[in-house]
């Protein structure tokens, strides 16, 4: 038996571990009101409770959530379905909760719940506005410094790996690295374009890595991002996934220009009925290669993108999420390792992928000794940065106090582009976005849809 099924079956008990894993096994979807009960019998910290006993009520009133859990478990490979519960559920959300909280007691500082790791910079494509297209496109970490990673993650409580890059498939260790760390699920942020029948062949095989393949919206607006043919060779690559059984999502940048399309019911239909099982959104933010402040999205779009995804959630079978709209999920922003942060191909420890400062390099400190970094603490003490959470953005929602972190912390820039959205023209612009969104807002009910 692996440590990490021994340390499941520990959190469980191993009478009501055997019997999780005995309806799994039968009818999944039926049982599961019977795993709730189960869970809850363990002695879990109030919060772990809370969210257990939410998952449960929505599985019970949501006949949407029942279509998702349904895809999720018709949709996978039954060796990937034994990864998924094991490492996303057991270990991502009750076991390992249980270890950082623990930690975070002894230790004084917040353990995260993920990582985001760019393994590479090189990218086989040369995408216009590309959040990363600043850094050198000639790094790359070795697989010595990201094994250790993850394994000083796991001691952390930590087994959720989010990749980018770069193309985080282009880094050739990435399939060893995902077969030794079976305990680990890996999510990675990928154009698409090296997914063939092999490559979704040997995801399925090591059962604990899951795609969020990047798209811009439909044909056009893809193809003109990403280059001619993208979205064709995109469409393949979900294709070969599906018939494979391995669960994907979609990550998607809403621009000024695509913003009506890509949370349409067309466009949302098209990506479920391709087989995608979860979306994120993420809002072009002027950062990386040749910033341009006319794609952001204007105020207006944004207000009508919180009613957009709220109506996905009550009625579309998929997970979405808005990590700019989302706050009142999220309890605020996420990044500076309060609940994720971000290492770059060069090991600079990030606090989040669009907050280019950094005060540490993981090349020559542990997870530890860059969790408890001045410029995680600056960010960790100030959040929520706002008490409206749809405003929970250090960057677009709050720009004055991502200055004054940066300030205080001593952090410096990760490449020469980054100071530019603390001062000159480009921080006014955002100042002016801020306070125009901050405007606009005070009208609006904040409500939480699960």
């Amino acid at each position: 038996m692996s440590p990490k099924i021994e340390l499941a079956q520990r959190f469980f008990g191993e009478v009501a571990f055997k019997q999780i894993l005995n309806y799994l096994d039968k009818d999944p979807i039926e049982n599961l009101p019977r795993i709730f009960d189960l869970i809850l019998k363990v002695p879990l910290k109030a919060e772990t409770r809370k969210n257990v006993q939410s998952l449960k009520e929505a599985w019970a009133r949501n006949p949407v959530v029942q279509q998702i859990v349904a895809r999720i478990i018709h949709f996978s490979d039954k060796n990937v379905q034994q990864r998924l519960v094991m490492n996303v559920w057991m270990y991502g959300c009750l076991a390992g909760p249980a270890r950082q909280q623990q930690l975070t007691a002894e230790l004084g500082y917040g353990i995260p719940g993920s990582i985001l790791i760019d393994p590479t910079s090189i990218c086989n494509l040369h995408c216009d506005g590309c959040w990363a297209g600043a850094y050198s496109t000639h790094n790359s970490l070795s697989f010595e410094i990201v094994d250790r990673i993850v394994t000083e993650a796991k001691d952390l409580g930590i087994h959720f790996i989010a990749m980018s890059g770069g193309e985080p498939l282009l880094w050739p260790p990435l399939l060893d690295l995902c077969r030794k760390h079976q305990d680990v699920a890996f999510m990675m942020y990928t154009n698409g374009t090296i997914i063939d029948e092999y490559m979704a062949e040997a995801m399925r095989a090591a059962g604990n890595m899951s795609p969020a393949i990047s798209l811009e919206g439909e044909r056009e607006p893809t193809d003109a991002r990403r280059g001619k043919g993208i979205f064709d060779t995109v469409m393949a690559a979900m294709d070969h996934l599906k018939g494979k059984g391995v669960p994907f999502g979609a990550s998607l940048t809403i621009t000024r220009d695509n913003a009506s399309e890509i949370l349409s019911d067309a466009f949302i239909d098209m990506l479920i009925d391709k087989g995608v099982l979860y979306i994120w959104t993420f809002h072009y933010i002027p950062i990386g290669r040749n910033p341009d402040f006319s794609l952001r999205v204007t105020p207006e779009q944004r207000a009508e993108l919180v009613e957009q995804v709220r109506t996905i959630r009550q009625t579309k079978p998929v997970m979405i999420v808005d990590f700019w709209n989302d706050g009142a999920i999220s309890g605020g922003c996420i990044a500076g390792g309060r609940r994720y942060f971000h290492i770059a191909a060069d090991g600079a420890v990030e606090p989040c992928a669009f907050v280019h400062y950094s005060t540490d390099n993981i090349k020559n400190k542990s997870l530890k000794e860059v969790l408890r970094s001045p410029l995680f603490h600056a960010f960790q003490k100030r959040q929520p940065f706002n008490e409206n959470m749809l405003r929970p953005c250090p960057i677009i929602d709050n720009p004055q106090i991502l200055r004054d972190i940066i300030a205080e912390s001593g952090a410096k820039p990760t490449h020469k582009e980054a100071e530019a959205i603390l001062c000159g023209e480009q921080a006014n612009e955002l100042d002016k976005t801020a306070n125009v969104w901050a405007r606009q807002v005070e009208a609006f009910e904040m409500r939480t849809v699960i």
